[in-house]
């Protein structure tokens, strides 16, 4: 691996980050000569989230580069460190409304009696299986009678029955209890992305547009809340077809504004043989699938990864996974907050900080950054398509996404970033169903090739399940 001094950056830190991120990927290393990281400052962490979101939003800038490249010279490519920052928190800006709540409100940090344990109630599913192992109302309890009830639990006792409830919980580990564990092992013996390639026969083609160099690819996205459409965000940017599929019954109005745009989205019921037909269907005329499903999911559904590369043998399929793709919670629900509970991130940031509670990252930076590692995976795959003629299959997961975060300490204090200014939002006007928005503009600057979305986001089973 080169010296991190390849990359044009004001923080060393994010250029080795950059480096470990592309080496990960197979990227062509010389590549990394035509990054410009500019911009200093930091979000407040005891960790290096900024240099995480400037690494990562680079990684998907450059592979964008080396795609639209086709073999020729690479643009030349800018990533500023303070707007890939914000865009870690959100981009939208509604003009006269604001989004719902992010949080279900018994959600968050609960203290047991020997520790912390946090529990993850936003979809209904999750609310009830918690509550339930608690013995409390599904739609009437309190955060007072939560924490009343948690209190008199051990918090590994309370994450073992919740977790077995089929809920999400996680009790707050130290760095070193997680190093420790079984699966924090299985994770670090992991790599930060897992990929293989098989033949297709792909035949070499030459993108239609340079300045959008996904134009015409189809990108199926089967994923919730924030990383995998994180990802998928990302390549509507550069002209991509993102169909986002979920179920009639699933819901998560808080995001769904921020993370649509560029996307239509649509519902089918994999649990009906129409709807697992008609998700086959478009699986054999997609470019990328994107997925969030746990590990046995879709096989369950009889769409597992053999059945997947039979309808499709060109397809680039990118998977992600909470705790790891490993180890003995290889199947676990879990969530970018769980995951720094578990891992030990909230427990540094409490320690270091000085604080009585969990503190974890001020954005949630193992999604944003594992998302933006998906979409640089999309496009290294679609490269070696055009390359080699082959289908690839990529594996990330927020755990894995953590160890690089804690592998890369922040070199002394920072200065806090500047308050947003009206300067930082693009002009642009965004015409959704909610009312008008603007976006932050782009963290990312390619030459010749503009980062914009041709639609407004959209809600969740609002079009049709085809393809344009």
């Amino acid at each position: 691996m080169p010296s991190p001094s390849s990359v044009m950056a004001n923080s060393p830190v994010a250029a080795a980050m950059l480096d470990e991120i592309w080496s990960a990927l197979d990227g062509p290393q010389a590549a990394l000569s035509r990054v410009q990281m500019v911009g200093d400052g930091a979000l407040p962490s005891v960790f290096a989230v900024s240099d995480l979101a400037q690494a990562s939003v680079a990684a998907a800038g450059l592979a964008v580069a080396e795609l639209a490249a086709s073999g020729g010279a690479l643009p030349a490519l800018a990533c500023d460190r303070r707007l890939a920052s914000m865009w870690f928190s959100s981009s939208l800006r509604g003009q006269g409304w604001a989004p719902p709540p992010l949080w279900d409100s018994v959600a968050g940090d609960y203290r047991s009696a020997d520790g912390w344990i946090r529990l993850h109630t936003n979809a209904p599913h999750h609310r009830a299986a918690a509550l339930q192992v608690l013995g409390l109302d599904v739609q009437q309890a309190s955060r007072e009678q939560v924490a009343e009830a948690v209190a008199r639990w051990n918090a590994g006792e309370l994450e073992t029955a919740i977790v077995g409830n089929k809920g999400c919980a996680a009790e707050m580990r130290s760095q070193s209890q997680w190093a420790g564990h079984p699966q924090g092992q299985a994770v670090a013996a992991e790599p930060l992305v897992a990929h293989r390639a098989f033949d297709a026969g792909w035949r070499r083609t030459v993108p239609a547009d340079p300045a959008r160099p996904l134009a015409g690819v189809r990108v199926l996205d089967l994923t919730r809340v924030l990383a995998g459409p994180t990802a998928t965000r990302f390549l509507a940017a550069f002209g991509a077809e993102v169909l986002r599929i979920d179920p009639a019954s699933w819901n998560e109005p808080g995001v769904v504004p921020e993370m649509t745009l560029g996307k239509r989205c649509a519902h089918l019921d994999l649990r009906q043989p129409e709807g697992r037909s008609a998700l086959e269907q478009l699986l054999a005329q997609a470019d990328v699938l994107v997925h969030g499903y746990r590990s046995q999911a879709l096989e369950d559904l009889g769409l597992g990864a053999a059945r997947r590369r039979q309808l499709n043998p060109a397809l680039v399929d990118v998977a992600l996974d909470a705790y790891g793709w490993s180890g003995p919670w290889a199947g676990r629900r879990g969530f970018d907050s769980l995951v720094q509970m578990s891992s030990g991130i909230a427990d540094a940031g409490m320690r270091l900080l000085g604080r009585d509670k969990p503190t974890p990252l001020p954005v949630q930076a193992l999604d944003h950054a594992t998302g933006y590692l998906m979409a640089a995976s999309a496009l290294r795959g679609l490269a070696r398509r055009q390359q080699a003629g082959q289908g690839c299959e990529y594996r990330l997961s927020l755990a894995r996404t953590g160890q690089l975060l804690a592998a890369h300490l922040p070199q002394g204090a920072e200065p806090a970033f500047a308050a947003e200014q009206a300067g930082d939002v693009d002009a642009a006007e965004e015409n959704t169903v909610w009312g008008p928005a603007r976006r932050l503009r782009a963290p990312l600057s390619i030459t010749g090739i503009p980062m914009s979305w041709d639609l407004p986001a959209s809600p969740l089973r609002s079009a049709p399940a085809q393809w344009r």
